[in-house]
């Protein structure tokens, strides 16, 4: 698994990009990345955002190191 800082650092994103494109702010953003614990809503949007950019499914399963309540 990849963990959502190499996800991130991979498309050239910001801690302040990443939470643009998932549209939360930026200290839940940095607080996801930091392992700190998440709502699932959040680690969705994050994975959506990362799929668009990817162009392929990411699931918030498939990030690893996300806490999500």
């Amino acid at each position: 698994m990849t963990t959502l800082r190499t996800y991130r650092t991979d498309l050239g994103w910001s801690v302040r990009k990443l939470a643009q494109e998932a549209g939360i702010s930026h200290p839940v953003a940095k607080r996801a990345e930091d392992g700190e614990p998440i709502q699932a809503s959040t680690a969705k949007a994050i994975a959506d955002a990362l799929s668009r950019a990817l162009g392929r499914e990411i699931r918030p399963s498939d990030i690893e190191g996300l806490n999500i309540l």
